[in-house]
């Protein structure tokens, strides 16, 4: 067959790249375009998303392509993080910037929210972990400060939604970032409208939902125009990265009630879970916290969030700061020649969500639970990364008994593949084996929904092998297991409330 094109743009809370894939029938090759830095900025007491810089930068990375010389491009598709959303009034007005999910407005407000409808109810409906950022809880503390918005909005739009209806002048909500919201129906697939109604939030604001692979159709005159595009098609892939991310797992085994592997999309966030043919949603699976996410091609993505590599982001902007300016290969380096298993944090604690000085909250929580300090970078760094391999042992565990199996083997995709030592310590903590890549899993699996889309693929199976076969992961075997072994006992201690 021919060579076909397709052109992913992937943003995420701290950046964003336009990322061409090109399919000649067997094997994918990525070529990144475009990047360009991408967060959050505090204005007027919040925390905004800066929408026009966003779409800015997607127009530059459009012209981009358009000048790299990839040939005939057949579609375009974005994906970016859950659970944040900008609003849409008559006439298709953006009535204001979108709010930042790690924004303040929410804090405290889930046990508000627990009073009017009960915790176990809203689980029962969305199957979703609770956090203070999802969209429920965002819209409502809207509500409760009264702001107008919610009054005369007509659409609500989650961020890759945003960026679709920019590019086609099309008003969609997609399936997998409609199922972060805390307002969807994972076993009726569908809004649940009466949720928003209960907590006086105006459900007509919710679109018919769309699934990854659907044509939204060709890009605006003006946006082609600009860029040079004419023709592109623009498609829906799974717009939640985590989603996209899944779907480029090189795992040959089908979704199973009982499966035998599972996955970390590791990067700001690291999200760890199975797929599986049907949510679960059960006392058990409230009780761990763990949440049901759409998937590609109708699965169910059981997993859980876990803090991630944000806290080796922010450790490093702090220090850089300060003018030290320190590597991603520097801490590496530093990380590596410092004690082993002195000190851990539990990194889903709150007060790593959103510290002023990360080095700080660190060194503090390890006083503060009478452990070694850790002083220096390096040791900040090692505690941070082994903490987050014992948090994956964990979730492991937790997800062998909502499974009732055991899984044999951990993929892990995404940027934080890079981290060899992490992925040495997940597969050391876990004693399991490790499998680790492919790093542009997202695009990947963006890519591969668009090309099924264009009927180059029939499935993500097949997807799946091609990813495989293209890209061949690192493999990681457990050692030294005993101590890791004492150190999970000391880890257990701590995350035990």
């Amino acid at each position: 067959m021919a060579q076909r094109t397709y052109l992913a743009i992937d943003i995420g809370a701290s950046g964003g790249r336009h990322v061409a894939g090109s399919f000649n029938g067997q094997a994918l090759s990525l070529s990144e375009i475009y990047r360009f830095e991408n967060g959050p900025i505090r204005a007027a007491g919040h925390l905004y998303w800066n929408l026009l810089a966003q779409w800015q930068d997607i127009c530059r990375g459009l012209r981009a392509a358009s000048q790299a010389k990839l040939g005939e491009i057949a579609s375009v598709g974005v994906d970016t993080w859950g659970v944040d959303f900008g609003l849409l009034g008559r006439g298709g007005e953006l009535l204001g910037n979108p709010v930042a999910y790690r924004d303040s407005r929410t804090d405290g407000l889930m046990e508000e929210a627990f009073k009017l409808v009960p915790r176990k109810e809203i689980f029962a409906r969305t199957g979703l972990q609770f956090m203070q950022f999802n969209t429920l809880y965002q819209l409502w503390a809207m509500r409760r400060v009264g702001s107008p918005l919610l009054d005369v909005a007509e659409s609500l739009l989650m961020m890759p939604d945003l960026f679709h209806w920019l590019l086609t002048g099309v008003r969609s909500n997609e399936m997998t970032n409609a199922t972060t919201t805390q307002f969807y129906d994972p076993q009726a697939r569908q809004w649940s409208s009466e949720l928003l109604t209960q907590f006086d939030l105006p459900a007509h604001i919710l679109g018919p939902l769309s699934s990854p692979g659907t044509k939204l159709g060709p890009l605006l005159r003006e946006v082609a125009e600009q860029s040079g595009l004419a023709g592109v098609q623009v498609v829906l892939p799974g717009t939640h990265d985590t989603a996209s991310a899944v779907a480029a797992v090189p795992a040959a085994s089908p979704p199973s009630v009982q499966p035998t592997w599972c996955y970390i999309s590791s990067g700001t966030w690291s999200l760890m879970g199975a797929e599986v043919p049907e949510p679960v949603i059960n006392d058990k699976c409230q009780a761990l916290n763990f949440t049901n996410e759409g998937g590609i091609s109708g699965t169910t993505r059981l997993l859980k969030n876990i803090a991630g590599l944000w806290l080796v982001q922010e450790c490093r902007r702090i220090w850089n700061q300060e003018g030290k300016n320190l590597s991603w290969d520097d801490l590496t380096r530093m990380s590596a020649k410092s004690p082993r298993l002195v000190s851990l944090i539990d990194p889903d604690d709150s007060a790593f969500l959103a510290p002023q000085d990360m080095p700080q909250a660190i060194r503090d929580y390890c006083r503060r639970t009478g452990q070694v300090v850790p002083e220096s970078e390096g040791a900040v760094i090692r505690c941070a990364l082994e903490s987050l391999a014992l948090r994956y042992r964990q979730v492991l565990l937790w997800l062998d008994e909502l499974t009732g199996g055991r899984i044999e083997t951990i993929h892990i995709v995404g940027g934080g593949t890079q981290n060899r030592e992490l992925c040495q310590a997940t597969a050391d903590a876990c004693q399991r084996l490790v499998l680790a890549g492919p790093v542009e899993a997202t695009a990947i699996g963006n890519v591969m929904v668009q090309a099924i889309a264009d009927g180059q693929l029939s499935s993500i199976a097949e997807a799946r092998k091609v990813v495989a076969a293209s890209f061949p992961p690192d493999r990681y075997e457990p050692r030294d297991t005993a101590a890791w072994d004492e150190a999970f006992g000391r880890f257990h201690q701590l995350t035990r409330k």
